[in-house]
């Protein structure tokens, strides 16, 4: 696996509760919590919009 360059995400505040995205040159994207770097989740575009929908959607049921 090519070195990943993480981005911490604009929505983040400055503590180590952060969510940062790499990306592959195939594509994939992966996502790790600043606080725990060693466990990542890594998807494709269509897999992260499906997930990202799933969890709006939980969100806007529980609310």
């Amino acid at each position: 696996m090519p070195t990943l360059h993480w981005q911490k995400s604009s929505y983040s505040s400055e503590g180590n509760n952060c969510l940062e995205l790499a990306t592959t040159p195939d594509g994939s994207l992966h996502l790790r919590e600043s606080d725990d770097p060693a466990t990542t989740l890594a998807l494709h575009p269509a897999g992260l919009r499906s997930l990202l929908a799933a969890v709006r959607q939980e969100i806007s049921i529980r609310s």
